[in-house]
């Protein structure tokens, strides 16, 4: 046997005998941006799934175009946890840059899998090392020195794959999927896995407890990231007129958008029946789909937190007009460039009070990736049933992501146009006055134009107006047309959709959250049940305005912790402008704004701390044999 480390048993005076981990621990790729690793991080994450076990990816790329250092986690669940954990058990070393940083960074007892021109194993000597000689592997199979950069990264993966006993068909049958239609790219890259995984075959004694087993908890799942399924929900919405300006981390909502329209939204002759354009600017962007909106398309267009912060003046005419449009808001690190390629929840507040004036918007809050799908579709149901920009906000963690689902269900109800009157309505009603409260909801009557009639016609203006739409300046026609705007804000309370409660018992304590910090939290819950023997009730808030369901969920606890990914308590200060002023000393807020998604360790411990409780962390491990031996060097 090859020379080398001590068995870490051995070398920590410990017994053969070690805690096998199965289907529970975290992957960090650490690579270099512009390396070409996606391709082969997405082949190990779906390899892993692919074997039945729960998993998640998150991407930690910099914003530059190359050469920054780049990090690629992936978590294994058993128990079906896709929150991001806050360490990896295991390492892939690719990145000399970071590479001593990341190998200090694993706790006790993990892996490092690294190029071994980087010598790893200098640095400590409680973690099973396995060095690979990528650079020579890759040589050996792959004669083209242009796609040795690429193949390289497939290396690693049949490395990763022998070391966690991942089944090697798993990997070809994900690896076939992929490059369906380029039989000799899938054969190159299959070669270079096999290679590695020959390689850790022959050439390593496992000396680590990290395994991943076969499970049967993935049968029937998809694997999607929230943009795709944003562009999928606004498909299936009828959306025809898209018009954006590109920013990270909202462009392949658009992207994945348009292949969808390209593909189902032509005439059998091949012509197109929508319109995607790309504006000069965000300013642009809005105004296009505010005019296609009054023109009675569908219309929509995505961005990011400096592209809302351009489009408030357009917003503000989009809701004091009263015209319909969706806005995807991917929210991103701020303020001003912040941290572009960084998630954040820090677009709440701006977004609900877009513009100038008194102004407030309806916002949906989507808190996975199948409600990307789902209010992706009912924006615009939203929108002309209340004649209003919607905007939907996603972070980027939710956004561009993998992220495990069940399917998504196919609509099963017919598009709501909402108060559109035809010629035939004209006839009947002999004329309408545009913002006239009819019955009571606050929302108007509208014609589309080129409704053939006579009374069809009505002036939009963003300026003073009567209900029949005339200019006016008078003050008692401004505060009419105020007043009913705000009566149709607080009738939407019921129209958008309700907040969900994941536990409500006995607890005096409860939390209040949205959007992508569901994951972490339904986690914590129970770790708080685990460390502390203590449970905590759960409401996750899915749009403001703020439904009364909320205003029940505070008045039914003593305390009540929003947790939130933003620094100043976005969530926290529009609930308390919401809440009865006498339930408002109720509420605590748990921010997190380091610009990586929030994980469930520290909503556990920051909840710790504030409730003064005491604890020991649980495992999840099972005694079985690793047998001693050596690592090759």
């Amino acid at each position: 046997m090859a020379t080398g480390d001590l068995a870490l048993d051995e070398a920590q005076g410990a017994t053969p005998t070690r805690k096998r981990v199965i289907n529970d621990f975290s992957i960090n790729v650490a690579t270099v941006n512009g390396s070409g690793s996606q391709s082969a991080n997405s082949v190990l994450l779906k390899s892993i799934f692919g074997m039945g076990v729960p998993v998640s990816g998150k991407n930690l790329f910099p914003s530059n175009i190359a050469g920054l250092p780049t990090w690629y986690t992936i978590r294994a669940s058993r128990d079906g946890y896709v929150a991001r954990r806050r360490d990896a058990e295991v390492l892939v070393a690719l990145n000399a840059d970071t590479a001593r940083q990341d190998a200090l960074a694993l706790p006790a007892g993990g892996v490092a899998i690294y190029e071994e021109s980087l010598n790893l194993k200098q640095y400590r000597d409680d973690v099973a090392f396995y060095p690979v000689p990528l650079d020579k592997i890759t040589a050996a199979i792959c004669p083209e020195a242009k796609l040795r950069k690429l193949v390289r990264n497939m290396v690693y993966v049949g490395v990763v794959a022998e070391l966690l006993t991942i089944d090697l068909s798993v990997v070809e049958s994900g690896l076939h999927k992929q490059f369906a239609k380029k039989p000799k790219v899938f054969e190159l890259n299959f070669g270079a896995v096999k290679a590695g995984y020959d390689y850790a075959k022959d050439k390593f004694t496992k000396q680590d407890p990290y395994f991943i087993e076969r499970m049967d908890k993935t049968a029937g799942k998809i694997i999607v990231d929230g943009n795709a399924a944003c562009g999928m929900g606004a498909l299936f919405a009828g959306v025809t007129v898209v018009a954006w300006y590109p920013i990270t981390p909202s462009t392949s909502v658009v992207e994945a958008t348009t292949d969808l329209l390209k593909k189902f939204r032509v005439t059998p002759e091949g012509k197109a029946t929508f319109a995607v354009v790309q504006a000069e600017d965000e300013l642009a962007a809005i105004g296009m789909v505010l005019g296609a909106g009054w023109a009675g398309a569908r219309s929509m267009t995505a961005t990011s937190g400096p592209g809302i912060s351009l489009m408030a003046e357009f917003a503000g005419l989009g809701y004091y007009a009263e015209i319909p449009g969706v806005i995807f808001d991917v929210q991103r690190t701020g303020p001003s460039t912040g941290l572009p390629t960084r998630t954040s929840q820090a677009d709440l507040l701006s977004t609900a009070f877009l513009s100038h004036g008194d102004t407030k918007h309806i916002v949906l809050l989507p808190g996975s990736v199948r409600e990307c799908f789902e209010f992706g579709y009912a924006a615009f149901d939203l929108a002309e049933q209340i004649q209003t920009p919607v905007f939907v906000l996603s972070d980027l963690d939710l956004g561009m992501n993998n992220w495990m689902s069940d399917p998504f269900a196919y609509p099963d109800k017919p598009l709501n146009r909402g108060k559109v009157l035809s010629a035939e309505d004209l006839d009947r009603l002999g004329g309408f006055a545009r913002y006239k409260d009819v019955d009571g909801d606050g929302v108007g009557y509208r014609t589309l134009p080129g409704t053939r009639h006579s009374k069809a016609a009505y002036f939009t203006r963003g300026t003073g107006h009567t209900e029949s739409a005339a200019y006016s300046e008078r003050p008692e026609d401004y505060v009419a047309g105020m007043e009913r705007l705000a009566r149709k804000f607080e009738n939407a309370r019921k129209l958008v959709p309700g907040p969900v409660t994941v536990r409500n018992g006995s607890s005096k304590i409860g939390i209040l959250a949205y959007g992508s910090s569901d994951f972490a939290i339904t986690e914590s819950m129970d770790l708080i049940r685990q460390q502390y023997g203590r449970d905590v009730d759960y409401m996750r808030i899915r749009a403001y305005p703020f439904a009364h369901e909320i205003h029940d969920f505070v008045a039914s606890h003593e305390r009540v912790y929003v947790v939130e990914q933003d620094r100043d308590a976005q969530l926290a200060s529009l609930l308390k402008l919401d809440l009865p002023a006498e339930q408002v000393t109720k509420l605590r807020s748990i921010l997190h704004f380091n610009g990586l998604p929030i994980d469930a360790q520290t909503v556990t411990e920051e909840f710790a701390a504030r409730e003064g409780l005491e604890g020991i962390s649980p495992t999840h491990v099972e005694d079985v044999e690793v047998h001693e031996g050596a690592v090759a060097s």
